[in-house]
């Protein structure tokens, strides 16, 4: 029976999985796999993208995982990194080449910024343009006769603008330029870039996908022929492999990825709400609330929404802001986001040491502009701890 539903696909590992009629797949805990015979290694060898010869490259608990997420995402192959900013590089690298343009969108992740700034334009002369990324002419305007890549990442960090992912990857097939996105906001639950044409999509596992705050992982999803050449180029070579362990403990999550979303989707939508109609709040970030000024686009290319979103704080007074962020109790104060936890964090924090000042007010950030992340707490709990920490501003 083939099975169709997202849930059915993440419950059920496959009998090739187990051993012995374990309803868990094993760890497979071990650096290497021994072959039968010179015949045998010699035939290995001439497939290491598929076949297990060094848990370096391929490893069976890792496998099951990498199959799972290709699935669940509409890809035909995927290929598990030690972290997301393993994917990100790995997939980055695997689209440029010397003196070659980037067209990135200005509210990436911060490192990945830093990855284009500061390490490969200096040491492989590329040149990146920034785009808001609202207006599909930027993205024509940009493009120049080297253009390799177009980085996506949409909703975007920070302010969650988004892409038009369809009309972008229209205008880049026709000129061989390949497109990557970021897709851990959305997860492979609420966005499929891959059937809108985007060559590669990446996950930061230790998000929604993780799950549990308790793993780093990356993921980069793609056909099986840019996969395999990003196996046995950028993935063996830098070395950023995915441990066992870890993969497991993404297998365990897997199962209930959908049933979190669902949860974090319902109870950002009621605090999103509820800081809208605050009077001491300017605006909220959020493409799941109708006054986003992309709804229709999101309702077009996600089927649902994430639980991490963006609000301004109607005051720049830095004793007020802290007031408010270090008096929050059930939002922990943290970097991350898309675990059980709710989480709070003020991009102005880090934002100022990874980017100068004109990257910064570029992004349209401010002292006052604060993260959440809704966790899986009951949603009035939060509310109610928001409520009492900005009576204090």
């Amino acid at each position: 029976m083939k099975k169709t539903s997202i849930e059915t696909i993440l419950s059920h590992d496959g009998k090739n999985a187990h051993s012995k009629g374990a309803v868990v797949p094993p760890i497979y805990q071990n650096s290497l796999f021994t072959m039968e015979s010179w015949d045998d290694a010699d035939k290995t060898f001439d497939d290491r993208v598929n076949n297990y010869i060094y848990t370096r490259g391929n490893n069976p608990s890792v496998r099951i995982v990498e199959d799972k997420l290709a699935e669940v995402s509409g890809g035909e192959s995927a290929k598990l990194f030690a972290s997301g900013m393993g994917a990100i590089s790995a997939s980055i690298l695997s689209c440029i080449k010397k003196e070659c343009h980037v067209i990135a969108i200005k509210n990436i992740y911060g490192p990945t910024n830093n990855l284009l700034e500061s390490y490969i334009k200096p040491k492989f002369d590329i040149e990146t343009t920034y785009v808001s990324g609202t207006n599909i002419q930027e993205f024509k305007d940009s493009i120049q006769e080297n253009t390799t890549l177009i980085y996506l990442e949409s909703p975007s960090s920070v302010i969650f603008n988004l892409q038009d992912i369809e009309a972008i990857v229209h205008i880049a097939k026709p000129k061989g330029i390949k497109t990557i996105i970021d897709n851990t906001w959305a997860s492979p639950i609420f966005q499929k870039p891959l059937a809108m044409g985007v060559d590669l999509e990446i996950h930061s596992c230790s998000k929604y996908i993780g799950g549990h705050s308790d793993v780093i992982a990356g993921v980069v999803i793609g056909s099986k022929k840019d996969i395999s050449s990003l196996f046995t180029k950028e993935f063996e070579l830098i070395g950023a492999k995915m441990a066992p362990f870890e993969a497991w403990l993404l297998l365990r999550s897997l199962r209930t990825l959908k049933i979190r979303m669902d949860q974090h989707q319902k109870s950002a939508l009621t605090i999103a709400c509820f800081l809208e109609n605050h009077p001491k709040i300017e605006k909220v970030n959020y493409p799941g609330l109708e006054s986003f000024p992309q709804y229709e686009l999101g309702k077009k290319q996600m089927s649902g929404y994430g639980g991490l979103m963006s609000f301004r704080l109607k005051t720049n007074d830095l004793v007020k802001v802290k007031a408010f962020f270090n008096e929050l109790d059930l939002f922990q104060i943290g970097v991350s986001w898309g675990g059980h936890e709710s989480l709070i964090y003020a991009p102005a924090i880090s934002y100022l040491k990874e980017l100068n000042k004109e990257q910064f007010e570029g992004m349209g950030i401010s002292l006052g502009d604060m993260r959440i992340s809704i966790g899986l707490e009951n949603a009035q709990d939060l509310i109610d701890d928001l409520n009492q920490s900005l009576a204090l501003i």
